[in-house]
């Protein structure tokens, strides 16, 4: 019986993150037992943003390094670049003529990255939920480990395969977002303004390569106020986002602690960062500290990269052959 098939990646510019590992790569790690699993470094997305691509293989490599370092096994998933899948490519462009600029314009990631860069709203930018279907659908992957911020593109992605299915025939399954039941998670960060993120608010941003005394410099600049001034106060956002980092990384006697001292209008938010400070610094050092290991064996990275490649571009190729067929592309033949 086969199983069920999984896709996601992440892009290859900057540092994975604390959102990174809770809104997607954890659950990586607990799908490789049962899916048959594709996961690829976004080389093509980092592109839309245009980074020094003189960094572009260096980025890749760290990447692939941290997520085999967060507990991805390259003997029972795919791992690989997503340049060296050309069908993605070719897949791209068949959706592109069922993409529309209205419905692509108006997607939260576009209108805040055309506001973060206005100097360059590029066609790739503007197309990026195209190319996220068509990493998806390339392996008719029927569940996606997203966080709650690529929701929106993971509905558009199965629009785009209702298009195909509907215009020239059933071909790709419907991708559903999966965590095991669990709600999507999105890590807030450290300033209470937004979630983590690779490129902004870095210093507010948990990273899994940080050092352990940088992570006790962030985790002690989180904003919080002087505290409640009665019992059984409103809990401000912001709080509520510290409250919410340290639910993944500290036990629940711990957290249950802290947040007993806050309705006894009793907290002090010093030792409660210093508490969660200690806890992130436990989580992320052995991760870190392995990441750095493997990401010197350059020559092992390229081989997991290679034999990823011919494993994905097996499977992507079935699936351009029979889309090729049902849209007409195939009278060469």
């Amino acid at each position: 019986m086969s199983k069920p098939i999984v896709v996601s990646g992440i892009r290859s510019t900057g540092n994975l993150h604390l959102g990174n590992y809770f809104g997607a790569m954890r659950n990586y790690v607990r799908m490789q037992e049962q899916h048959e699993c594709y996961f690829f470094v976004a080389d093509w997305h980092a592109l839309t943003t245009h980074p020094d691509t003189k960094e572009l293989e260096n980025s890749v490599l760290s990447v692939l390094a941290e997520n085999i370092a967060a507990g991805l096994d390259p003997e029972k998933v795919t791992l690989y670049a997503q340049s060296a899948v050309p069908e993605i490519a070719e897949l791209y462009l068949l959706l592109n003529m069922l993409a529309y600029k209205g419905e692509l314009e108006k997607t939260t990631t576009f209108k805040d990255k055309a506001r973060a860069q206005p100097d360059n709203v590029n066609a790739g930018l503007l197309t990026y939920p195209v190319l996220m279907t068509a990493d998806i659908l390339v392996h008719r992957a029927l569940y996606v480990p997203v966080g709650k911020d690529q929701e929106q593109h993971l509905e558009m992605a199965r629009n785009f395969a209702q298009r195909f299915n509907h215009r020239y025939g059933e071909l790709f399954p419907e991708p559903q977002a999966f965590n095991f039941g669990e709600e999507l998670v999105k890590v807030p960060s450290l300033d209470g303004a937004g979630k983590m993120s690779k490129s902004e608010n870095q210093n507010a941003t948990l990273y899994l390569a940080d050092d352990d005394e940088l992570i006790r410099k962030k985790v002690m600049k989180a904003k919080t106020d002087s505290g409640p001034t009665e019992p059984n106060s409103e809990m401000p956002d912001y709080i509520k986002n510290i409250f919410q980092i340290m639910s993944l990384v500290s036990t629940p006697d711990t957290v249950e602690k802290f947040r007993t001292d806050f309705n006894n209008a009793g907290i002090r938010y010093g030792d409660m960062k210093k508490q969660l400070a200690e806890d992130m610094v436990t989580f992320i050092a052995p991760i870190r500290q392995r990441a750095q290991e493997i990401r010197r064996d350059t020559d092992y990275l390229r081989r997991v990269l290679t034999r990823g490649a011919e494993q994905a571009r097996e499977n992507a190729g079935k699936t351009l052959t029979e889309a090729r067929r049902l849209v007409g592309l195939n009278y060469l033949q």
